[in-house]
């Protein structure tokens, strides 16, 4: 099985919403749960994770109001825990940077990031 291939019961997102791994939350509601990255980008990086298992922005996108809800998180997140200003990413498909193949976005604050710097 190729690595963008996993099923739920092996995505590790989809362990970390169930509880089975540890994350250090900062947010969690009935749709998306948001922790901190693991190895992050800048001062300010979390990541808001749909508790429902999609596997990039595209289907996120076939749901127009979970997508909202998550830039909407994401902004409240960026309030509290920066400045306000935040850069989000969707990394789509292994050559774009997705490694793991559950929807994510990257919240990224807390510093100055230059264009073409993650």
């Amino acid at each position: 099985m190729s690595t963008d291939q996993h099923t739920e019961t092996e995505c590790v997102f989809c362990r970390i919403v169930g509880g089975e791994i540890p994350s250090e939350r900062v947010h969690e509601d009935d749709q998306v749960i948001a922790f901190k990255d693991l190895a992050p980008k800048a001062p300010v990086h979390v990541l808001v994770v749909p508790r429902a298992h999609l596997r990039d922005v595209r289907e996120l996108s076939e749901d127009p109001e979970l997508l909202a809800h998550v830039t909407r998180v994401a902004g409240r997140l960026a309030d509290d825990l920066a400045d306000g200003e935040f850069r989000l990413i969707f990394n789509t498909g292994a050559s774009a940077g997705q490694t793991v193949f559950h929807v994510h976005a990257h919240v990224l604050a807390g510093t100055q990031l230059t264009e073409g710097q993650m």
